[in-house]
């Protein structure tokens, strides 16, 4: 395998490096915080029943299969599928060419001479969860991490960011190849121009990463059941195959587990993959409660160049499907529902890196889900947590601290782009309200759609932090 010789001899051992007593308990850490009985509401599927304890234990073997389709008590707020890896983030004089035999060759280079500890990083979904943890969500991570150096500084960063780990070991076949049960590490390249570049084994492979995992265990089944939100996203599908992800997809249905899908830059590799992924990838876009896009990928899936008439295609389209989410970048975010459409603008910052971004807007539209936060509100949220990431350097542990996120709420500088936003929004058919939020104190329609001033959004949103922040109970 390409990263190899990054990695010294080990001995693999098939149990979760999480600690499992007896496999039936997960001890759950307590979220640093909680917004107040009141206020808890999972968004668009408010008819779930919801436990809003601070953690504790639970055992994810109790029932029968017949009592794990019935509503199961929300003991976790979000939990994350696959993608976990070890970030090596290097700063290279020009990215690697294109052809994949040119990649794989700069990346074995790059394998010969193992990289400082202070290159690496938490990587791939645990972005999220760290940026979920720090606004105040209960976490945990499913997934597989090897038993070696990445795998336990991996799982050292998870531990002090308050996120649990729960291993995937079934079918896991001793007499393989040790270099299949290692911690996935991804190259994160940086030229002078803050362009980036990323390359693993997983991208040199036509079957998945984990090969060997083929079905999901009983205690993931139940923990994904306990969680409010299974978040996953295209990556998922270079570890795992696609039936082991739609067994997953089934499972969050069947326990009431609202789910999360963004495609990202696979959304076009999996459109055009082989017939089973296809299949996955429609049933994840159909069957999911919120899709996530960029701009391109919207445009990509569908061949439809405005975002706003993409993302109303794909409600239509979908059976479960309530929001409908657009990045753009620079100009900010849309979320599009049955009813609505809300637009926000992103927030003015001086960028210093965009890895990671993504994640943690996305971390932010969950919490916003979960606690029934309008739409407007929870896009200027995403917006602020986006950003936030964006000032600092790098993914993992510098993903945005909730004080950061604060700070650019309170400032409230948007990057507003009037022409942009009315070339945008009358450039579709459009039956739905729209809303647009604004620096402006005038609250009412102008070209087509209702302003929100910020001021009215912002603080809103503090209200909600600075209660959680009188009791006590936000982590600073």
């Amino acid at each position: 395998m390409a990263l190899q010789t990054l990695n010294p001899p080990l001995r693999w051992r098939p149990e979760p490096s999480f600690p499992i007593n007896d496999r039936t308990i997960v001890d759950l850490i307590p979220r640093r915080w909680a917004l107040p009985q009141a206020t808890v509401a999972v968004g668009a599927c408010a008819s779930c029943q919801i436990a809003t304890g601070n953690g504790g234990f639970w055992n994810p073997l109790v029932g029968s299969e017949t009592a794990l389709r019935k509503v199961v008590p929300k003991r976790v707020d979000l939990a994350t599928l696959g993608n976990l890896c070890v970030d090596i983030v290097l700063g290279v004089p020009s990215l690697p060419l294109a052809p994949k035999n040119e990649r794989r060759a700069y990346m074995e280079r790059l394998a010969a001479s193992p990289p400082d500890k202070k290159f690496w990083e938490a990587g791939g979904n645990c972005n999220l969860a760290i940026a979920a943890s720090r606004l105040g969500l209960s976490c945990f991570t499913v997934g597989h991490v090897g038993d070696e150096i990445y795998g336990n500084f991996l799982l050292e960063v998870l531990e002090d960011e308050n996120i649990n780990f729960l291993g995937m070991s079934k079918n896991a076949d001793r007499t393989a190849n040790v270099a299949d049960y290692q911690t996935l590490l991804c190259f994160v390249l940086v030229d002078p121009f803050q362009k980036h570049g990323f390359c693993s084994r997983a991208d040199f492979s036509e079957e998945p990463a984990f090969i060997w995992m083929t079905e999901l265990t009983d205690e993931i089944k139940m923990a994904i059941r306990q969680s409010k939100i299974l978040f996953c996203n295209g990556y998922a599908f270079d570890e795992f195959f696609p039936d082991l992800l739609i067994s997953a997809l089934d499972c969050a249905i069947s326990g009431g587990t609202s789910v999360f899908f963004d495609p990202g830059p696979r959304v076009k590799t999996l459109s055009n993959g082989t017939p089973q992924e296809q299949m996955a990838l429609q049933q994840f876009l159909r069957q999911s409660d919120v899709l996530l896009f960029t701009s391109d990928e919207v445009e990509t899936l569908t061949g439809i160049h405005n975002p706003i008439e993409a993302g109303k295609a794909l409600i239509r389209e979908g059976v479960r499907t309530k929001w409908v989410i657009i990045k753009m970048g620079a100009k900010g975010s849309i979320l599009i529902d049955h009813s609505s459409v809300s637009c926000a603008p992103s927030f003015k910052i001086n960028v210093v890196d965009t890895v990671g971004c993504g994640d943690s807007y996305s971390a932010a539209i969950a919490f916003g889900f979960i606690h029934g936060i309008p739409a407007i509100n929870t896009l200027t949220l995403a917006n602020a947590v986006g950003a936030a990431t964006a000032t600092g350097c790098g993914a993992g542990r510098n993903v945005a601290q909730l004080s950061r996120v604060l700070e650019l709420l309170n400032q409230s500088i948007l990057n507003e782009d009037d022409k942009f936003w009315n070339e945008l929004i009358g450039g579709n058919s459009l039956n739905n309200e729209v809303l647009l939020l604004s620096k402006v104190s005038i609250n009412g329609h102008s070209h087509g759609f209702n302003r929100i001033p910020i001021s009215s959004v912002v603080s809103k949103l503090l209200t909600i932090f600075e209660a959680a922040n009188e009791r006590g109970t936000v982590s600073s």
